[in-house]
């Protein structure tokens, strides 16, 4: 307990220096680092530096170019709501696969739900922030039309594949950790870009229209990666 809630505390001074989240988010990220510490190890608080790192990395690269586009993230970082759309899904998995009282197969498919909802996490934010820095227009995913980079729904392949990179990145921190085998890595690679693509056919169909906010949107991405993963696991 006393390991978790260092780590914890060093992590959000951490992230809040380097403006990856304002005051609030800092201390919804603490919450969730000592949940996730907590219920599944430090390997699962290695998987969420490494989500970080992507994420926060994404955000800086052609941080000018996304003021131009009216895209940016604020510079003070993200907030605590943005940070619980992101991560409370695979918060959630992690206190149930600690609570979860039967050993066995049923029991590990939460932690690898957690990590499909990591992955989702990672992949969404990454694909948006460096597709908008490599791709001037991008398609709209419902009816393919040419629309800015950055809007909501809108896809591009190099976004995609910078998603699908980062999904893997996060999957193979897990295998490397012990927290999944290979084969569970790559079934969370899969889930997390499903999770990614409902994610677009919500913001293309729901959000533009004002039926759902961004940080919902994030949520029910999380959650659809978790779903399948638990579906195919």
């Amino acid at each position: 307990m006393a390991t978790g809630l260092l780590v914890t505390l060093a992590f959000a001074v951490l992230a809040r220096t380097l403006r990856g989240v304002n005051t609030s988010g800092a201390l919804a990220g603490a919450a969730v680092c000592f949940l996730l510490y907590a219920s599944a190890g430090a390997r699962a608080f290695i998987v969420l530096v490494a989500v970080f790192v992507l994420t926060w990395a994404a955000t800086r690269i052609g941080y000018r170019r996304k003021q131009v586009l009216g895209t940016a993230e604020r510079r003070e970082g993200r907030s605590a709501s943005q940070i619980l759309a992101n991560l409370s899904v695979a918060t959630v998995c992690a206190v149930l696969y600690r609570t979860y009282s039967a050993a066995g197969p049923r029991r590990a498919l939460f932690l690898l739900a957690m990590a499909s909802a990591l992955g989702e996490a990672a992949a969404d934010t990454v694909s948006s922030e460096l597709g908008q820095t490599l791709s001037a227009k991008a398609r709209l995913i419902t009816s393919w039309e040419v629309v800015p980079a950055g809007m909501d729904g809108g896809v591009s392949l190099a976004g995609t594949l910078a998603g699908l990179a980062a999904a893997t990145v996060i999957s193979a921190v897990c295998a490397v950790t012990g927290l999944l085998t290979l084969p569970q890595g790559a079934l969370a690679v899969l889930a997390a870009m499903i999770g990614v693509v409902a994610d677009s056919f919500l913001g293309a169909g729901l959000e533009r229209r004002g039926m759902l906010t961004n940080d919902t949107v994030n949520l029910l991405g999380t959650l659809t990666a978790a779903g399948v993963a638990w579906l195919l696991g």
